[in-house]
């Protein structure tokens, strides 16, 4: 704290310096110069600076485009709403990109064009009610139209169809791990309270011991979907506000201490068909090849050389140091795949440690 101030007060004594040293040099001028007046000279270099600039704005643009602007996220959504939230991504992303091409040259490009010289003046307008007009009232229907796309989309999203019998799923955050619940047979998840978490009898997530809906319940450390079924999370936290985080799924809901938050969405592509994905085969291929340049390194921390894709759940709010390997692997499977895999899991009343 004391170095912090220090600084802070250096920085307030090389402003004033500053000012001080400005203010002498505004005395210092005679009444035949002014070297604080822009020449001709002046205005033409830093006219055709503001071209230069131009270029160059639109050169690392086209640049980026070029090695950086196939936004391989924008091909592989796995889950059904996926595209329309693609589309309404690249549609804003369009518009931004085409106003604001248009702006920076109009910006640049008067700035060169109506540069000081000496002998012109300058013309002013007070206002200008068909400009004003002009530049209110397009800005207001494109926002307009952008946020009722977003609100309808948002709402196809959110708004879960109970009739279609969607499998229900507890995600359980803590620091630094996720944790799944099944709600079992009766697809319904059992009373739960961090009150009644009993590490000794292996009720990691305080699950009500008495609520015959609990009993069925499964508990896992990976997290199982059915391709084609739809999936509604039921979400805790336990200690800070997390944000679980599917980004192939384009889902994303904060976790919050307190309370139950929920995000629903149905799975469309399998992880075995995701992997045969020439994007992700290609991002597989590239994420080995550095794994293999940084062999040593890798195989000290103790992890597999080889990187196979996965879809993960990960936490996209900073809560704690170990935020950062805050993550789940999710696997899509035929609903036959699934039901071998769930009937090895132990239920709730099974785990229990007496």
């Amino acid at each position: 704290m004391t170095a912090f101030l220090t600084i802070i007060i250096l920085l307030f004594i090389a402003v004033a310096i500053w000012q001080m040293v400005k203010i002498f040099d505004l005395a210092q001028v005679s009444s035949t110069t002014n070297p604080g007046v822009a020449t001709d000279k002046d205005n033409t270099f830093n006219g055709y600076m503001m071209i230069g600039f131009l270029i160059f704005i639109y050169a690392i643009t086209i640049a980026s485009f070029w090695y950086l602007g196939d936004l391989p996220l924008m091909s592989n959504a796995a889950s059904e709403h996926g595209p329309g939230l693609d589309n309404l991504m690249i549609i804003s992303m369009v518009i931004i990109f085409i106003v604001q091409t248009i702006t920076q040259f109009l910006l640049h490009y008067f700035a060169f064009k109506y540069k000081g010289e000496k002998g012109k003046k300058a013309l002013f307008y007070a206002d200008n009610n068909t400009l004003e007009a002009i530049w209110t009232i397009i800005p207001v229907i494109v926002l307009a139209g952008l946020i009722i796309y977003g609100l309808f989309t948002w709402s196809s999203i959110m708004n879960v169809d109970e009739s279609d019998d969607p499998m229900i799923v507890e995600l359980y955050a803590q620091q630094f791990n996720w944790k799944a619940r099944y709600a079992g047979e009766d697809n319904v998840l059992g009373l739960s309270n961090v009150r009644l978490i009993d590490n000794d009898r292996a009720n990691i997530l305080g699950l009500d011991e008495s609520d015959p809906n609990a009993q069925d319940d499964i508990i896992t450390t990976e997290l199982h979907l059915v391709v084609g079924r739809p999936v509604l999370f039921k979400m805790r936290s336990q200690d800070v506000l997390h944000s679980a985080y599917m980004p192939h799924f384009r889902a994303q809901m904060n976790c919050v201490p307190g309370m139950i938050t929920q995000f629903g969405f149905t799975p469309t592509i399998t992880t075995a068909e995701m992997r045969q994905n020439p994007d992700i085969i290609e991002k597989v291929a590239n994420i080995n090849k550095i794994r293999v340049e940084n062999k040593e390194a890798i195989e000290d921390r103790g992890q597999e050389l080889r990187y196979e894709f996965d879809y993960l759940l990960l936490c996209n709010k900073i809560c704690g140091k170990s935020h950062y390997n805050m993550q789940m692997k999710i696997i899509v499977e035929t609903q036959e795949e699934y039901d071998a895999w769930i009937k090895e899991q132990k239920t709730f009343k099974n785990s229990l440690i007496n």
